[in-house]
């Protein structure tokens, strides 16, 4: 044996120096992260509630004293107008309940209303429990127009589409099971 091993109590053991030295810097880290998050989040807090008070100070006094005793659960927003005809709107209808021909039918039923057929066919999903139209923006009121023709409870803006895949249509009514 050329060279002996020293004892283990003479055995240096930078590692756990190491260790320590990189635990602190990774508290320091974290509390100085924390500390520019929070300031980020009161800064971005405070420039949305000056904007508010602004707003609040500029609004005629009629309107705020109205505003003030309405909650803004009860402000309506007036009702979308349909500005093109039946004929002139364009419905693409999709079968979202899996029922083979549901489609078609409705198709029927929506051109029998007076509107143009777009395209027939299957909804990406087929567990729609209800039947919804969906809308193009710039055609709430002709949305709303079609689900009130056909007894349609639901009506939005676009979810789950893009408008590019609508082709010509204006309006997605997606056929649901009930």
């Amino acid at each position: 044996m050329d060279h002996p091993l020293a004892a283990p109590e003479t055995l240096v053991r930078p590692w756990r120096t190491a260790a320590y030295v990189a635990a602190g810097i990774a508290a320091f880290e974290l509390v100085l992260l924390l500390v520019i998050g929070g300031a980020a989040l009161l800064d971005a807090t405070a420039s949305r509630l000056r904007l508010e008070a602004r707003d609040h100070a500029l609004a005629p006094a009629a309107s705020r004293s109205s505003a003030e005793r309405k909650p803004a659960t009860q402000v309506r927003r007036p009702a979308a107008v349909a500005q093109q005809s039946r004929s002139g709107t364009i419905v693409l209808v999709l079968n979202g309940n899996g029922r083979t021909g549901a489609a078609a039918g409705a198709a029927a039923r929506v051109k029998g209303k007076g509107y143009r057929i777009g395209r027939v066919g299957n909804a990406s999903r087929t567990d729609f429990g209800r039947s919804l139209v969906m809308y193009r923006p710039g055609f709430e009121g002709e949305g709303r127009r079609l689900a009130r023709d056909l007894g349609v409870r639901q009506v939005g803006p676009l979810d789950g589409m893009r408008v590019p895949s609508l082709g010509r249509a204006h309006l997605v009514y997606i056929l649901g099971s009930s």
